[in-house]
């Protein structure tokens, strides 16, 4: 099948056999990610939010969402096709949410961070680190919390961190937009 090794076969096969009622459960789990007003705001939880909190969210958990990495995007025109007009700066996104299926990669992330602050050459950049990752930290305990309260937690950190769309890169990082690709539908051109 094209694997490097068994131990990479075997991880598929392990992959293959994952649950997706707890897939499904994980990805229906969101909380506000680091751009947001509230990092960490349960968006999915059940409960209402107050109109001061969807307001400073300002996202429709009712529309689409296109797969990001870490979480989902929930800006329309993104979604839709078009081109983010932020660069795909997804993590300093209002728009941006991060998902219960993605707390490993998050973990990982803050590992990362810890790491580049332990290893700053003095402790006011060590500092600066910290308060740049503030934001995530703060979106990351949110997600636990979320995932704790419908009884979630354990099995997102048993999760691999690994999939296999990891390695093939992922779709929407190709720079083909929607209409694009419609447009050499229509015109018949090879695309």
């Amino acid at each position: 099948m094209g694997q490097i090794s068994a131990v990479m076969a075997e991880h598929y096969v392990h992959i293959a056999n994952t649950d997706s009622e707890l897939n499904d459960a994980l990805n229906s789990v969101w909380v506000a990610g680091p751009g947001a007003a509230q990092p960490g705001l349960a968006l999915t939880s059940g409960k209402p939010m107050t109109r001061a909190e969807a307001e400073a969210l300002a996202i429709d958990l009712s529309r689409k969402s296109t797969p990001a990495e870490g979480g989902f995007c929930t800006f329309q025109a993104v979604v839709d096709g078009q081109a983010c007009p932020w660069n795909m700066d997804c993590h300093n996104c209002d728009k941006f949410v991060m998902s219960g299926a993605d707390l490993v990669y998050w973990h990982r992330k803050r590992e990362q961070w810890h790491a580049m602050a332990e290893g700053a050459s003095d402790s006011a950049t060590a500092d600066y680190l910290h308060d740049i990752f503030e934001p995530t930290a703060r979106a990351i305990d949110g997600l636990e919390k979320a995932l704790e309260a419908v009884g979630l937690l354990d099995e997102a950190l048993a999760l691999d961190l690994r999939r296999p769309q990891e390695y093939f890169g992922r779709v929407w990082a190709t720079a083909f937009r929607a209409q694009e690709l419609a447009q050499h539908q229509t015109d018949g051109t090879a695309a």
